[in-house]
This record gives C-alpha cells, structure tokens and sequence, in this order.
C-alpha cells in the first residue's frame, strides 16, 4: 500500500495505481538485471573458453606421457635384445672353449656360472630401476598434472565469484541508492509533521497534570519563547507556594546530546527547582526514569508518577524551610537523607508501585476479576512505601513541624 507521502500514478493501459517509487524501482530493477545477464554471459563464455584451453592442455599431456611411456618400452627391449645377444655370445664362447678344451671348461665353469648369476642379477636389478623409473615419472607425471588442474580451476573459480561479487555489489549499490532516495523523500515528508507531534506530546503532558494537581498552576510556555514547555508552580492543598518544576517534552526518534545543557540553561532562567524531560528516547544509562547531571529524565509512562514523589518532595522541603529557626540542625538532616541513596529508593519503589498500578488498572479493563488480588496487594506496597517515606521524613523534623496525614497513615494508626 502507498503511504500518504508517495505519488500515485496510474497505467493507461490497466488503469492500475502504483506508487512513483515502485515504478523508478522497477524500472532500475529491470535494466540492472539486464546488464548483468550480459556480464554473466560474458563471463560464462570466458570460463567455456579457459575450459577450452584446459582441456587441450590435458589432451597434449596426455599424449606426452603416451610418447614417454613408449620411449621407456623402446629403450626397455633394446637393452632385453642387447642382454640376449651377449648371452648367446657368450653361450657360443664357452661352447668352442668346451670343444677346444673339455677340461679348461671344466677348471673356470664355477667362474663363468658366477659371472653368469651376477650377469643376471644386474638385468634383473636394471630392469626394477627402470620400471621404479617409469613409475616415479608417471606418478611424478600425473602429481603436477592434477596440480596444474587444480591451479586452473581454482583461478577459473576465483575469477568467476570476482565477478559475481563485483555484479551484486554493484546492485546492491544501484538498489541502496535508490532506497536512499526513498528514505529521504519519506524524512522531508515526516518532517512536517514532527513539529505537530511535539505539540500534541506537549498539550497532553499539560492536561495530565492539570488534572492530577488541581492546586498547582500549570502554565505553557507560547512556542517561539525560549524555555521549557511547562511551568508547574506546585502549591499546597492550602495554597502556600513550594518551589516551581519546569517540563519539557521531545518526541524525536534519537537521544540529543546537547538537551541536558541546553534544560539547565532553562532551568537557571526560570529559577526553577526541578527540571524534567519526558522523551521517547531514553539514554543507555536510564531505564524508566533517572537523575542525569542535575536534570530528572523520565518515558511518558512514568510522567506522572514522577511527579507525584517531585512534587511531594518540593512540599516537604517547604514545610521543613518554614519550620522553627531553631531546627536548623534537623533542617540539614532532612536534605542530608533526601539527597541520600535511601530517598532516592524509596522514591523508585513509589514510582514502580504507581506504574505497576497503572499497567493493572489497564488490564484490568479486559479481565477485572483476574486482577483484582494483584492490584490489592500492589496498592498495599505503594501505600507502604509513601507512609515509610513521610514517617522518615516525619522523624527527622518532628511531629510538631510535620503532622500526621490521615491519608498517608496506616489503618491501624489512623
């Protein structure tokens, strides 16, 4: 299906639609395959030819090794004819030597019997080396015959994937730039509506907190005004000011480096106390929310959790500010505990208790019944965790400085 960004064009022949981008794609598509069915014919025809010439090469091989073969019987026989010949000389000398003389034949018969043996054994013996001979030179023969082969064919194989890989690399390239040119036709189409993303982030986020603070006021910061997004001036349920958290929201696809330095620029211009950027995008560093150089970075789906325990924070440093002159020293003990690894626990057990919450109360929206003992046993934590929180907090500045909360309180202190 084509998106809303592509053009549509239709065919005068079928009447179909297609998008612009399918039919360049196509068109490429079908040149490209063209031009390498030429190249692959092309190298098909060079690899018939090297066969070609590999297969007369073997064929003149063989028929030297023939000529070789038929050199060694030639020789082989004249040395046999040889050997018989001086036999037979010697056959007839010692016959006249016997006519002549019986009994000199007699005295040097043993000699002659021995040169005889030793005659025949050096046949022998010259018959094994040359046959070893004409072994060593066909085994010899064939080695750097196979070895030539394998030479042959392996730069015929290697030439052929060089080309094979040179024909794919260039249609992946000839296919790449053309989705390039896809993607970045997308992107100018997207851009337009990324700045109407932001503003609905924006509009939300402020309607979400609107609604959950009813006290605070919650201004927009006009789009063009240098600043952050939200201002939230958090107020008492009696209306006594405790500090001011200022949002901003980003729906971009990756994390800017440059938004932390940026906010706090913001920050120290609004004279804010707590700055928070709600975006898509978490750094690696953060899973769900956390304290980045100063500045809370917090998804969407812990938004509002957040600024619950911010804004709960804000009013009880405000009420300890506003307590007796002389509590200074639990004063220090308080922001000492609060800024400590303890607080910030407890704070990401409140947080994961509201979003687990919030992930019970969807579902429970498809089967009620089944979640009923986990959302009880869920709310019960939470619960826990925020009264833990504020009895912590009530035990460092003192009963008198920060009463009971009938809320906050366990049933069975109320």
């Amino acid at each position: 299906m084509p998106t809303s960004s592509d053009s549509l064009i239709t065919c005068p022949h079928c009447g179909r639609s297609f998008a612009l981008n399918e039919a360049v794609l196509s068109q490429h598509r079908a040149e490209i395959e063209q031009q390498f069915q030429i190249r692959e014919q092309a190298a098909q025809k060079v690899i018939a030819e090297r066969e070609a010439k590999l297969q007369a090469a073997t064929t003149a091989l063989e028929q030297r090794t023939q000529t070789v073969q038929a050199e060694v019987a030639r020789t082989l026989d004249a040395e046999r004819r040889k050997l018989a010949a001086a036999a037979a000389t010697q056959a007839e000398e010692k016959l006249g030597a016997e006519m002549k003389d019986l009994q000199g034949r007699l005295a040097d018969q043993s000699a002659r019997l021995k040169a005889a043996q030793e005659a025949e054994l050096a046949l022998r013996r010259r018959e094994r080396e040359l046959e070893e001979a004409r072994a060593a030179f066909e085994l010899d023969t064939a080695r750097k015959l196979d070895a030539e082969r394998r030479q042959i064919a392996e730069k015929a194989r290697e030439q052929a994937t060089e080309a094979e890989r040179l024909r794919f690399a260039e249609k992946e390239k000839v296919i790449g730039d053309l989705q390039d040119q896809i993607a970045l036709l997308k992107q100018r189409a997207e851009q337009g509506s990324i700045q109407l993303q932001g503003d609905v982030l924006e509009i939300d986020l402020e309607q979400r907190l609107g609604a959950a603070f009813a006290s605070d006021t919650i201004e927009a910061v006009a789009t063009g005004i240098r600043g952050a997004d939200i201002r939230q001036y958090v107020r008492t349920s009696a209306g006594q000011a405790s500090g001011q958290i200022i949002w901003e929201a980003k729906r971009a696809k990756t994390w800017g480096r440059d938004w932390i330095a940026k906010f706090k620029e913001d920050q120290r211009g609004a004279k804010a106390d707590i700055a928070v950027l709600i975006t898509q995008i978490l750094p690696d560093s953060v899973q769900g929310f956390g304290l980045v150089e100063g500045v809370w970075i917090s998804d969407y789906a812990n938004a509002l959790p957040l600024a619950h325990v911010l804004r709960q924070w804000l009013i009880s440093v405000a009420v300890t500010r506003n307590a007796e002159s002389g509590k200074q020293e639990k004063t220090a003990q308080l922001y000492t505990w609060l800024t400590g690894p303890e607080f910030r626990q407890q704070v990401e057990g409140i947080v994961t208790a509201f979003k687990a919450m919030r992930e019970d109360l969807e579902a429970e929206k498809r089967a009620l019944q089944k979640h009923w003992s986990r959302r009880e046993k869920e709310l019960d934590r939470a619960i826990g965790c925020t009264a833990s929180l504020y009895g912590n907090v009530q035990g460092i500045a003192g009963a008198a400085a920060l009463p009971d909360i009938a809320p906050l309180a366990l049933p069975d202190a109320r």
